[in-house]
């Protein structure tokens, strides 16, 4: 046993280490004051400054952030309706179809759904003259389109495991579904509803393939940025902007972890105090 949970935790260690080792040297070398990424020249804040005067990648940060915001909305309110769909309509004609339409996205090549969207995109555009450009909201329009699945999935799981006998007692009680929905249902999912966001924020942000195929002049994105200059050699600039999303990451993740453990300190609590209420009743 020993020696298995040694190995075990070995393999645990390297592969940790094998992931944020990289990002730890990419930290430290944005503070690398050469412009040659493999030649040390001092610690510096010069392109942290940079990044200030230069527009066009900062212009593809605020685009990125932009489409990855709207499609996080946008696909937690489908990805949500799907799974009710799924998962409070057991029986209706084609829903095996509908399911795997749904999931398909999530099994299908990036090359192959924007190709997909790309000649989609251009077949509307000929025939209804929509959309006229390829441009930013064809982008939002393909990540809210493979993002959907993935809110979808999380969703249907938790909804799969909600006890619906409250909901039923709220509706025997004369509350209307729409009220049983956003007072009952609503806040029972809210962990997986903010599970699905921040993976839809992460997905669209994260995402080069499908942009490249529906982008199109003055919406380069960040990742587009990115592979375009790293082909030509990583620049400091792109270091400095990449440890400023690492960091907003983290806090990020940081905050969200700090305030999911209070609400549960808050809900232990109360249902310890319940409790000891119910014992003094008895």
């Amino acid at each position: 046993m020993n020696k298995r949970f040694s190995f075990s935790g070995c393999m645990l260690i390297a592969g940790l280490l094998f992931i944020y080792v990289p990002m730890l040297i990419l930290v430290i070398y944005s503070f690398n004051g050469s412009r040659l990424v493999t030649v040390w020249g001092g610690w510096s804040l010069k392109w942290y400054a940079g990044l200030l005067d230069n527009s066009q990648l900062m212009g593809a940060v605020g685009r990125s952030l932009e489409i990855a915001l709207y499609t996080a909305i946008a696909a937690t309110a489908l990805g949500t309706l799907a799974a009710f769909v799924l998962t409070r309509i057991p029986r209706f004609r084609g829903r095996t179809l509908f399911g795997g339409l749904v999931t398909a996205p999530l099994v299908m090549p990036d090359v192959i759904t924007g190709l997909s969207l790309l000649l989609l995109f251009v077949a509307m555009g000929q025939l209804i003259g929509w959309p006229a450009e390829r441009g930013l909201l064809t982008i939002w329009i393909a990540h809210t389109t493979f993002c959907s699945s993935y809110v979808a999935v999380v969703v249907s799981a938790r909804l799969r495991e909600l006890d619906l006998s409250i909901e039923e007692a709220a509706m025997d009680l004369g509350a209307r579904p729409w009220k049983v929905f956003f007072l009952i249902t609503v806040p029972m999912i809210a962990p997986s509803l903010a599970a699905g966001g921040m993976m839809s924020f992460a997905l669209s942000l994260d995402d080069l393939v499908l942009a490249s195929f529906v982008s199109g002049p003055g919406a380069t994105t960040l990742p587009m940025e990115v592979f375009s200059a790293v082909r030509l050699g990583v620049k400091p600039e792109i270091n400095a902007v990449a440890s400023l999303i690492l960091l907003a990451v983290s806090l990020f993740t940081f905050l969200a972890w700090f305030f999911s453990q209070r609400a549960e300190e808050r809900r232990r609590r109360a249902i310890l105090q319940a409790m000891e209420e119910m014992v003094k009743e008895h």
